[in-house]
């Protein structure tokens, strides 16, 4: 680091003192704290406030060198190093302390104890850790991974172990666009993946196991809000979500889906849902927050829906060497390595690293502002800014819609008559105006051929996809998704829905499937 750099104010990694204090672990904790993070310089002979350069007086400068260096170095442990160099500054000199990232964490101060002496930064000032932080320390020093170790007091057996296997095998095949190609999971990979040990010969649990199991051993909780304006004084909506992480994943994801704003694009006769932030990017958070929290603190994961934004906040500090400016340019570090293993053959995460760079890409290509980062020093909060419209945009599409207007299968069960635009296009829904046949009653606008022209209620989705088979003589999974406009697996829970009140026949399998009309495939066997 440049000493024009050291001197643009004090940051997470730079602190300013006047002169050396008398008392030296009013730098040594600092010196601990760097040690315990990133690294960081404390810089003698700088005015804080100011940022004023005062210097050392020449003929202490070696003194006040030989001095800090003894502190740190007899006052730390395991021992910290620091490279001391001194700097002209406008005919000043300056002293500088530079301080490496730790590898034998936690560093502490000796005299207070690891449990009172051990400090960590946050924001730009020096704290004292407390025991969740000082674990993950101390797990971070070992060169383990928290998920990896031994889940004390809890016991499994071969059925258990059988059963894990089977959902994870599950998920990997919904997730798959080739469920053939899925292997099964297998005892051994899970012991590869460090979801099993071996302890005296016997297979035990570790902390990924009760993760992955949903097992209250390892705490694993989502909480989701919906807040009136831009903070938490007021709540609308609050929920709590417990239990494995596909069951995290999903309820969540979906609970965030009914609560945001979705608009509607059509070409031609068919339907486009979209929503006012990218489901893709809101999934991807939503995993990347599970696999990679802190479940060392019992704290939980947070989504908080404000009037203006998405927050997504995930426990725990970022891992030893990464940051945001390096997550945000495609770097990856794993905290949790189990889970990552076997999030990664679920379908959950693609290659690591990637994740964060498709949310950004998918956000920016919404048209929405790029999501803000912020933390890193006891938890990480991530934020995507809504576009707070309620009108439709340039290409068409209404955004002033909310999920909880549209029936379980996407019809939309509200228009009020003066939701219309001048030009006759929908910009708001009601659920309570609707007729008892389903048609809005008096929707007028300028361009309306009569002033109580009624305006129909828009297909559902099993209805078009019905439509569709009807025209033709059969669709695949491509076609649906290209009717529907919506996410792969969404086409494929509607098509086995029709499959399996007998609307509609399966026919082949993997890449090669289609599906055609009940009646149809009845009348082709006759």
């Amino acid at each position: 680091m440049s000493i024009e750099t050291l001197l643009n104010g004090e940051s997470k990694n730079v602190e300013y003192k006047l002169a050396p204090p008398s008392k030296s672990i009013n730098y040594t904790k600092t010196a601990v704290a760097f040690a315990n993070g990133q690294g960081g310089c404390l810089v003698f002979g700088v005015e804080d406030q100011t940022l004023r350069v005062v210097g050392i007086a020449e003929d202490k400068v070696f003194t006040v060198m030989d001095s800090i260096s003894d502190a740190i170095v007899n006052s730390c442990e395991p021992l910290i190093i620091p490279d001391i160099t001194m700097h002209d500054v406008d005919g000043k000199t300056v002293i500088v302390a530079e301080i490496a990232p730790g590898l034998q964490r936690p560093y502490h101060i000796k005299s207070l104890g690891q449990e009172q002496g051990t400090f960590v930064r946050v924001a730009g000032t020096t704290r004292q850790a407390d025991q969740p932080t000082i674990r993950e320390l101390t797990i971070e020093g070992s060169n383990r991974s928290f998920d990896q170790v031994q889940c004390l007091g809890l016991s499994i057996t071969e059925e258990d172990v059988e059963a894990l296997c089977a959902s994870l095998t599950k998920t990997a095949k919904d997730n798959a666009e080739d469920p053939e190609k899925v292997k099964t999971v297998t005892e051994k990979q899970l012991l590869q993946w460090g979801v099993l040990t071996e302890q005296d010969g016997r297979l035990a649990p570790t902390n990924s196991y009760a993760i992955l199991t949903g097992n209250e051993a390892v705490r694993s909780v989502v909480q989701c809000g919906v807040f009136k304006g831009s903070t938490k004084a007021i709540f609308v909506d609050r929920r709590e979500f417990s239990g494995t992480p596909q069951k995290l994943i999903e309820e969540s994801y979906q609970y965030v889906l009914r609560n945001i704003h979705m608009g509607a694009r059509f070409k031609g006769v068919y339907r486009q849902d979209v929503y006012e932030i990218p489901p893709d990017a809101i999934r991807e958070l939503i995993v990347n927050a599970i696999v990679h929290r802190s479940y060392i603190d019992r704290s939980s994961i947070q989504i908080a829906i404000y009037d203006d934004r998405l927050e997504i906040t995930s426990p725990g500090r970022l891992p030893m060497g990464q940051t945001i400016e390096r997550m945000k340019q495609g770097y990856s570090k794993i905290r949790n390595e189990a889970l990552a293993s076997a999030f990664e053959y679920m379908g959950y995460i693609e290659h690591w690293g990637s994740g964060i760079l498709r949310v950004m890409q998918e956000v920016r290509d919404a048209g929405l502002p790029e999501p803000e980062f912020l933390g890193g020093d006891t938890d990480l909060r991530i934020n995507i800014y809504r576009n707070g419209s309620e009108t439709v945009s340039d290409d068409g599409i209404v955004t002033g819609l909310r999920r909880d207007s549209l029936s379980d299968d996407g019809i939309v069960t509200g228009l009020r008559r003066d939701s219309l635009s001048d030009d006759g296009i929908v910009t708001g829904l009601r659920r309570d105006s609707l007729s008892d046949d389903g048609i809005v009653e008096g929707a007028t606008s300028k361009t309306s051929a009569a002033p109580n022209a009624a305006i129909a209620v828009v297909p559902s989705q099993k209805e078009r996809i019905l439509d569709a088979l009807r025209k033709n003589a059969s669709i695949s999974i491509s076609d649906a998704i290209r009717i529907l406009g919506v996410q792969e697996r969404q086409a494929q829970r509607i098509l086995k829905s029709l499959v399996e009140e007998g609307s509609a026949v399966k026919i082949g399998a993997a890449r090669a499937t289609r599906y055609a009309e009940a009646k149809k495939r009845t009348e082709l066997h006759e």
